[in-house]
């Protein structure tokens, strides 16, 4: 399951996996995303925050991830990966490869400093 938030006054859309993302996790992450962007145009950032990679539920939920990546990238200016998981260096490198968006790891417990960057508060860039 991904539990989908968007903190409207910052703009920023907040992702929390529980478990193995499925198809229906993507689908649903759009439903909720979607209309935002459409209202006001983009989405400052996106939070992925997990303890650890959960992975995927099958294939095409790996698909769908792309999916969405690839349709929601351009719209999203920085993502931030909120984890003590390895897999959070290996995305935070490979991923700026093949988005706009600019990416920065965060340790797990440092989702507030996640979403001050991601929102772009000047005090965000200190320490």
């Amino acid at each position: 399951m991904l539990s989908v938030t968007i903190d409207e006054d910052k703009g920023i859309a907040i992702l929390e996996p529980d478990g193995p993302l499925s198809q229906t996790d993507f689908e649903l992450a759009a439903k909720i995303i979607d209309p935002y962007i459409e209202k006001t145009g983009q989405l400052h950032g996106l939070i992925i925050h997990t303890k650890s990679f959960p992975g995927w539920d099958s294939f095409a939920a790996l698909f769908s991830h792309f999916r969405f990546v690839k349709e929601h990238h351009r719209k999203i200016s920085r993502v931030a990966i909120s984890t003590d998981s390895m897999v959070g260096h290996f995305a935070e490198t490979v991923a700026s490869h093949f988005v706009n968006a600019e990416i920065k790891l965060f340790s797990f417990q440092e989702l507030e400093k996640a979403k001050s960057w991601v929102a772009g508060d000047a005090t965000s860039n200190l320490a």
